[in-house]
């Protein structure tokens, strides 16, 4: 009758496996609710201890859901393409999928011994060719489509060509490139089939492009914003440049309104939203165009400021704008072109947070000033983006800091255009309290009245408009790599074609090596096998292309994004997966995620390209819903407490923590598992150690009364600073439940906290003594006897807390409400089944395993996960009779338990007769009894 919970919890998962406990139905009468975790990418580490956090939560929200009635899905995948398996692959000759494949099967094994209620039955893996066909398909309806900025959603792309045919492109409103030409429709029928395509590519939502883009060169490939720290790639640290190259994009910029408005109508955090607002980037103001001087050359600016106009006293372009190599002077080109090379080693993201250097480079020309048509000096800055906005700014030093700096820098004239302001030391930044002054017609004027005069006047020269803008740039989606989607995609006369969904999909080939070619192509274009034959609709060998029937394929693949932006609806189709991505009932019974929790890491990245994705296939017509995820939720993360030994510098000595004061040292990271509770070190098994990064065998420590001791540091869990706890340790040495329960204990959801072993003792001895509370020596401790007033009380009062912090998601104070509430029933000897039955449904979404053997043991059949979850009584928590406390001359003696409806009277003459009150009064008549009913009796003299 001990509490085994090895066995125990092997057995239920066992018993969950086998039976499908948490299956989920698609035509089940219930209401449904669907709990999604971020799906993980499949590592070669496996899980640690801080991993489960988010999984635990969910998990907890999934089974009291199930509790409620509802018809949970709570599903599992793996996002299982990814970079670390191709280096992998680059470095071991070990294809990524062999790869992919162990991890994930370590990843299962680590989930299913925490006891996570996932519906295994629905799994996905992005890499999975049955999975990733629709993630092609999903490609090419957004190349088949464009976005109609009249109707605000996206259309078939054969509306647009009807239109052309018969009107041209004079009517069309639409998000597209910078550079298109009007043509009529007789123009548009007499083009080739060859130039409509490449017109077309300019409204696709998927299209074309040369692309300034992060380029690796030790990895091969093009990185996103969000895998570059610190100028370097994220993965192995290599240097990142910025080059132009032809890359698909997506057009995600034309859904820039309307992904600002829908984070009106989603439950998600203050702060998450605040993000993507500021991503996204949204600007009102004005568009200004520049004649370059001696040019044939116009710069199109955007400006929140238009009322400053007479303010510009140079213009600054981004290093890579188009215009740099055409308008520089020859006295200037060397300077201009090592500006620009020095500028291609930073990252975007580098070159936005640094906003102390002031550097520039004077191209030698100059603009035309739209008014006073004085000339304006044109310069390059690195803190100019071509990503942002049109890549070139007016530059109004007296208004702007980082102008004001610059012209300061480089001695330019800062004219002052505010009325009564000193410009001396730094710029006037406000709009607010100033009028405009030496600007002509905008004289006297305040920010609003100037600003819409200054935009009317630009339009009658013709000169500029007013103009919202966003910071959202269209994303890249090619990725030099192999481990990744093939994009459906053949070429004829080096024009893009989209395979037919029939022939889907398309499915990554056999090359010798991972890498790209001697010729700098994609690891792709490596393959032999890889051209598509447009007779047989297969793939066929290279050497058979001959441009008529038989055309190369896409070389690049897709990015990492591409499989998670819409994984959430393939986890709702049970059956029919090759037909559908999923089925027509299947979207509309389960619609959208209810409730999404992950990292906040994904802000601007995956939880915005999904609302991409989904809005678009709501306005095809292919789902239902516009947003993806009704109420997301950010979980903290958990902490590792590092351990550092100090080696004495130019030695091999290692000095003890206490021993290092005035010594040279560097500390150096070792193994948690060597270091006890009391941050003693393990010499011998350092030492012996032979997978460590360093050799310790020869060492010499330098101990202090006897021991080593470490210093501690509270740090990101990491493999690379050997602070990682496995949870396979936490599970064998203390269960499963003990592990759910201590990481909700360790505190809110949301924050960051440090992970300490050794306190997980706590909660594992709570739940021996609760096993106690229902299992004697050799019997049950559980009968039919009724329950006290107390043991109801109890129940009750946990009831109500549990519920309230499930539903705020507090997870860690109902772990504090469970260890009060088996305190208080063992203290009360409570046996009665009808309270420590339905106390097991209040605990056994945080410690699943020891519910269900408590409650199989209480004689049920059914597993405890479909049980009704208990209804509080509030009436069991109102009080009939208050113990009163008794003091004389303010010093409390005893008390008294009375009625709560007894009269003040009735109670004065009660404690005055009672014993205790005759004796400290010892004959002596009182001056005055106090009595606040409720509350507190005082007897005074």
């Amino acid at each position: 009758m001990r509490y085994y919970f090895n066995q125990i919890e092997k057995n239920w998962q066992d018993y969950w496996a086998k039976n499908q406990t948490f299956k989920a139905y698609n035509d089940s009468d219930k209401l449904k609710y669907y709990v999604l975790d971020m799906f993980p990418y499949p590592s070669g580490a496996g899980l640690h201890v801080g991993h489960p956090l988010g999984y635990i939560a969910s998990d907890i929200y999934a089974r009291y859901k199930r509790h409620k009635g509802f018809n949970v899905l709570h599903p599992q995948g793996y996002d299982s393409f990814g970079l670390p398996a191709e280096q992998y692959a680059i470095q071991t000759g070990q294809h990524p999928a062999v790869t992919t494949e162990a991890n994930i099967k370590t990843y299962r094994r680590q989930l299913d011994q925490i006891g996570f209620s996932f519906d295994w039955s629905r799994e996905v893996r992005t890499s999975n060719p049955e999975y990733y066909k629709w993630t092609q398909w999903i490609f090419i309806q957004l190349f088949k489509s464009w976005f109609n900025n009249e109707t605000n959603k996206a259309e078939d792309i054969k509306t647009l060509i009807q239109v052309f045919e018969t009107e041209g492109n004079a009517t069309v409103n639409a998000a597209c490139d910078d550079d298109i030409e009007a043509f009529s429709s007789d123009e548009w029928n007499s083009f080739s089939s060859e130039k409509q395509q490449r017109i077309l590519l300019k409204y696709r939502l998927t299209y074309l492009a040369e692309t300034e883009v992060n380029w690796c060169p030790a990895l091969g490939t093009v990185l996103a914003n969000d895998e570059i720290v610190n100028g370097v790639s994220e993965r192995g640290g290599h240097p990142v440049v910025r080059k132009k190259m032809t890359q698909w994009s997506m057009r995600i910029s034309a859904y820039a309104e309307r992904l600002l408005q829908g984070l009106e109508t989603i439950d998600w955090t203050d702060s998450l939203k605040e993000s993507q607002r500021n991503w996204i980037g949204k600007s009102v103001g004005a568009s200004v165009t520049f004649n370059v001087n001696g040019h044939d050359k116009k710069i199109d600016v955007f400006t929140t400021r238009p009322d400053t106009i007479y303010g510009v006293s140079f213009m600054t372009l981004a290093p890579e704008h188009d215009y740099v190599s055409q308008i520089t002077t020859p006295e200037q080109k060397e300077a201009v072109d090592a500006y620009v090379e020095a500028t291609a080693k930073r990252s975007e993201r580098e070159r936005m947070a640094d906003v102390k250097t002031i550097s520039g480079v004077f191209t030698g020309a100059y603009a035309e000033h739209p008014f006073t048509k004085e000339p304006i000096p044109i310069w390059i800055g690195d803190y100019v983006l071509a990503s942002y906005g049109t890549g070139a700014v007016m530059a109004v030093p007296c208004g702007d800091q980082r102008d004001y700096d610059f012209a300061k820098h480089f001695d330019i004239s800062i004219p002052n255009i505010f009325e009564g302001v000193d410009i001396s030391e730094e710029a006037y930044g406000s709009k607010e309290n100033v009028k405009i002054a030496n600007s002509d017609f905008l004289n006297g004027m305040n920010y609003k009245k100037a600003s819409k005069r200054a935009i009317y006047e630009l339009e009658q020269i013709g000169q500029g408009q007013g103009k919202t803008n966003y910071r959202l740039r269209d994303a890249v989606f090619s990725r030099q790599r192999y481990w990744g989607e093939p994009f459906p995609v053949y070429y004829v006369n080096d024009m893009p074609q989209m395979i037919d969904k029939a022939h889907l999909p398309i499915v990554l080939p056999e090359v010798e090596k991972y890498l790209p070619t001697e010729e700098g192509e994609p690891p792709l274009g490596r393959a032999d096998v890889w051209a598509w034959d447009t007779e047989s609709n297969t793939v066929v060998s290279n050497d058979k292309i001959n441009n008529t029937t038989i055309h190369p394929l896409e070389l690049n693949t897709m990015p990492g994004w591409a499989g998670s932006s819409w994984y959430f609806f393939r986890y709702m189709e049970e059956a029919n997966r090759d037909a559908v991505f999923a089925s027509e009932a299947a979207l509309n019974y389960w619609e959208n995620v209810d409730l999404y929790i992950g990292g906040s890491e994904h802000a601007t990245g995956h939880l915005l390209y999904s609302r991409f994705w989904v809005k678009l296939l709501k306005d095809r017509g292919f789902i239902g819903v516009d947003e993806p995820f009704k109420k997301l939720i950010n979980q903290g993360m958990i902490l590792g407490t590092s351990a550092f030994i100090y080696r004495e510098e130019g030695t091999n000595k290692y000095y003890s923590k206490g021993l290092t004061v005035g010594k040279d040292i560097q500390p150096i990271h070792v193994k948690v598992k060597y270091v006890n509770a009391s941050d003693e070190l393990y010499i011998e098994g350092l030492k012996n150690d032979s997978e460590f990064g360093e050799d310790y065998s020869d060492a010499e420590f330098i101990l202090e009364d006897g021991v080593y001791k470490v210093g501690r540091d509270v740090e990101k869990m990491s493999k690379s600073k050997y602070n990682v706890v496995n949870p396979d340790d936490i599970v064998a040495d203390y269960g499963a439940d003990s592990l759910r329960l201590y990481e909700m204990f360790l505190g809110p959801l949301e924050q960051y906290k440090p992970w300490n072993t050794a306190g997980i003792t706590g909660v594992h001895n709570f739940l021996k003594k609760m096993w106690k509370l229902y299992v004697g020596q050799e019997n049950l401790n559980v009968n039919d006897v009724e329950p006290t007033k107390n043991n109801l009380k109890t129940l009750h009062k946990t009831i109500k807390k549990v519920e309230e912090d499930i539903e705020n998601f507090s997870f860690n104070t109902s772990v504090s409400t469970f260890m009060i509430a088996v305190n208080e029933l063992t203290a009360q000897k409570c046996t009665s089944k009808s309270v420590l039955e339905p106390l097991l449904v209040l605990i056994s979404p945080y410690a699943p395993h020891i519910a269900e053997e408590l409650w199989s043991k209480l004689g049920n059949s059914e597993s405890i996960s479909i049980e009704p979850f208990p209804k509080f009584e509030a009436s069991h928590l109102v009080e009939s009779s208050k113990n009163y406390p008794i003091s004389f001359n303010g010093k409390m003696r005893f008390t008294l338990e009375l009625p709560l409806d007894m009269s003040k009277d009735e109670i004065e003459k009660t404690v005055l007769a009672h014993k205790k009150t005759q004796d400290q009064l010892q004959g002596r008549t009182p001056k005055k009894v106090i009595v606040v009913p409720g509350k507190i009796v005082n007897i005074v003299g």
